[in-house]
């Protein structure tokens, strides 16, 4: 429902766009085609071309495109805050209206000198209300997010900019709502330095949802190991606290946050990642010799989902044509696809899809190819070798909790529900000579408060995700991602503009 609204959206907002370039006395076909049309208005209303290019800036470019638009309308003899609120919320009905109607004409720039208020007055009101709409739009309809790495590839490339859906799950209530605008966590320039005020903190709540998160979805999320980071440039998301925590300071918490700058997110304000919904609520989820089964079946795999596969050749390598051309492999920086197995002369594990993976089987130099397999115990959730000696490509089974499950508390199972029970659901809990005391009573069972869901990348092995770090809580969720509307490598990707995301 979320993206045929959108859809819709784009559509009236493009017809209305014709119409009024028509009375603008420019081409009307010129509306129609992206960047260029904003350029166009940006040249009618001679505004400075800077602010053209200003608007491709993931986040901040959505209000400078609002503002664009707003002043492309007040040259229409439209300034009243109604107008541009018609303008920010209903651009899909009110375009239509003024580039249709009989009434309404172009006044062009001659009107806004003899209003009541200087132009440069007029100017600045837009821009106003063009950042008080745009955080609205950002924080309850939808938000621009960058793809920073490839845990998602071949689905989604990094760069690839998308438009994440808020209300087809339902829109969150900010939990922190004291912040810099059209930043996430971090000011503008710095990427240490918090952009909200933690004084003023919102319980939970959600608007109304189109949909639930449904089973392969693309989701985004904010990540759930993410509320205590070591804030420094090399750590972050990029190792995880709990990682060194417990790898490099053996759970001594004083020691290491004696040694390290450390910050506590709030929910809202930990970093943002997007992965598929591989598992829902009361799920069974388990990786059998690198494939996923969910509720013992195989699970769906995109058409450009990734994994490895250890390759012995006859010793002739695969000429560089064919890596480039066939495979698609980056020669600038081949070690993101393809790397040497050392413990073995001519052997090499690459990272593709199953249609890829099919044009390197027909090589004349290929002896054996399979899936390639990591069988390290100790690095994934919940971290219990003992009673969960589990590792990324034979994991599982794992039930995923749903509302109003009555999970079993015990010295087996504590591993997969501390983290559940004391920072998702906030409670107190203690271990006292071997029993769990939960808000101060003695517990053998707890009851969840929400839904969680079980999130991997696409490329499988390439992926941080809830194999390592465990469920993801129904507060997390952000959105649905809904859109390609940008992707950049060395200059656009022309073929992914505008895809949906499947």
């Amino acid at each position: 429902m979320g993206l045929i609204l959108f859809i819709i959206g784009v559509i009236g907002w493009h017809v209305g766009m014709y119409g009024m370039f028509k009375k603008a006395g420019i081409e009307p076909w010129k509306a129609l085609v992206p960047f260029y049309n904003t350029w166009l208005i940006v040249e009618k209303c001679n505004i400075r071309k800077y602010w053209f290019w200003l608007q491709l800036i993931p986040i901040a470019g959505q209000f400078i495109t609002i503002w664009i638009t707003i002043i492309f309308v007040m040259h229409f003899k439209k300034v009243s805050v109604l107008d541009h609120t018609a303008t920010v919320f209903f651009p899909f009905l009110y375009f239509p209206y003024l580039g249709f109607s009989d009434k309404e004409k172009w006044h062009g720039g001659e009107i806004l000198k003899h209003y009541h208020k200087p132009a440069s007055r007029e100017w600045i009101d837009a821009g106003v209300f063009a950042i008080v709409a745009a955080t609205i739009i950002r924080t309850f309809v939808f938000e621009a997010y960058v793809i920073p790495t490839g845990s998602m590839e071949k689905t989604l490339l990094i760069n690839d900019f998308l438009f994440v859906n808020k209300m087809s799950y339902g829109a969150r209530i900010p939990q922190t709502p004291i912040s810099f605008p059209f930043v996430h966590n971090t000011m503008p320039f710095s990427v240490t330095t918090p952009s909200y005020i933690k004084a003023v903190q919102l319980p939970y709540k959600r608007l109304p949802a189109f949909t639930d998160v449904k089973r392969n979805d693309v989701v985004v999320f904010n990540f759930p190991a993410g509320d205590t980071i070591i804030n420094l440039i090399d750590y972050g998301s990029k190792r995880p606290y709990y990682d060194v925590l417990r790898e490099q300071f053996k759970g001594d918490r004083a020691a290491l946050n004696a040694q390290f700058p450390v910050i506590v997110h709030p929910m809202d304000k930990t970093d943002n990642y997007i992965k598929r919904c591989t598992g829902i609520s009361g799920d069974i989820v388990q990786v059998k010799n690198g494939s996923l089964f969910i509720n013992n079946q195989p699970a769906f795999i995109p058409s450009g989902s990734q994994t490895e596969y250890l390759i012995e050749t006859n010793g002739t390598p695969f000429t560089e044509e064919f890596l480039k051309e066939g495979l698609g492999i980056d020669m600038d920086n081949p070690g993101d696809q393809l790397r040497v197995d050392n413990t073995k002369p001519g052997t090499i594990v690459l990272n593709m899809t199953a249609e890829e993976a099919a044009k390197v089987k027909k090589q004349p130099n290929v002896k054996t190819m399979v899936p390639y397999s990591e069988n390290f115990v100790g690095q994934t959730f919940p971290n219990d070798e003992i009673n969960f000696p589990w590792t990324v490509d034979n994991y599982g089974p794992l039930t995923i909790p749903k509302k109003g499950d009555v999970l079993q508390v015990n010295a087996q199972t504590i591993a997969l529900y501390r983290r559940l029970i004391i920072t998702y659901e906030q409670n107190t809990m203690e271990e006292v000579n071997g029993k769990f005391i939960i808000n101060g009573k003695e517990a053998t069972t707890y009851t969840t408060k929400y839904n969680y869901f079980w999130m991997m990348g696409d490329n499988r092995h390439r992926s941080q995700d809830s194999r390592y770090w465990g469920f993801v809580p129904e507060t997390h969720v952000v959105g649905k991602a809904s859109l390609i509307w940008f992707s950049w490598d060395k200059g656009p990707r022309w073929k992914r503009l505008f895809n949906s995301i499947k």
